[in-house]
């Protein structure tokens, strides 16, 4: 029986392993959420390692709003940078394997092909510049580790994401405009789930960092026009391609990721 700490429990990531956890009756998983262990208190972070061996940690907790990260940087490198620290100094201390969720946001953007898990990082957004720092600190303080980097991560049910804000969109207005000014691989979060337990459950001690996406590089737009059709919903909706796509945060222009 393996013994396995979930951060960040009530986020997207989170709730769809647990969906699934009944798959792996050999993993023992503790699920906690921000309401009950804060990943940025490191004396929290300590006592939370002291108390209980865990093999295994899978740190879904993150700042994730790309627009809010450039207004408030100190709370998004505080939990993305900070909060990566301390679990890597409690997983060294306690030998617990850490399996970090990283992004496509480490990325510029300005390749042409898809990344891969050589390219060089060079983030052009406060989000993406905490993402990396919390990369690079786990890197400097562990051996045994993964760094999952995955792209434009929704879930049906679970969460704030793009899905679920066209689903709610399409079904209060007549016309949706899409920037195709991105381009990326969408990804399930039940998929990327089940990933992560595998790497659990086939002890797999390739350490380093991984790349994981579905896999279909498109467009937001493209995403978009997919959603509303596998919901019967084109024909309700008008969907159009955004003139001027408002953002504050700089977003790379191809974040696909190679898996």
């Amino acid at each position: 029986m393996k013994s396995v700490l979930v951060t960040g429990a009530n986020g997207q990531l989170g709730r769809s392993i647990r969906d699934i956890v009944a798959d792996y009756p050999d993993l023992q998983v503790t699920f906690k959420g921000k309401d009950t262990f804060d990943i940025a208190n490191d004396q929290e972070v300590k006592n939370t390692f002291d108390s209980y061996k865990y093999d295994y940690c899978i740190n879904c907790a993150a700042y994730t709003n790309v627009e809010q990260a450039e207004i408030n940087p100190e709370l998004a490198y505080k939990i993305n940078t900070e909060g990566a620290k301390n679990l890597a100094l409690a997983c060294k201390d306690h030998k617990t394997v850490l399996i970090h969720i990283s992004t496509d946001y480490v990325f510029d953007g300005t390749k042409s092909e898809p990344y891969t898990i050589i390219d060089e990082p060079n983030p052009i957004n406060e989000y993406g510049k905490s993402k990396l720092e919390g990369e690079v600190a786990i890197q400097e303080i562990l051996n045994e580790f993964f760094i999952v980097r995955t792209s434009w991560l929704y879930h049906k049910v679970h969460g704030k994401n793009f899905y679920k804000s066209i689903m709610e969109k399409a079904r209060l207005e007549e016309v949706l405009q899409v920037t195709d000014a991105q381009k990326g691989c969408p990804t399930n979060a039940s998929n990327l789930a089940r990933y992560i337990l595998e790497l659990i459950a086939q002890n797999n001690k390739a350490y380093g960092i991984l790349h994981y996406t579905d896999n279909e590089a498109m467009t937001w737009y493209d995403f978009a026009k997919r959603i509303l059709e596998e919901n019967n919903l084109s024909h309700k909706v008008q969907l159009e391609k955004a003139k001027n796509y408002r953002t504050f945060a700089i977003r790379p222009e191809n974040s696909i990721l190679k898996s």
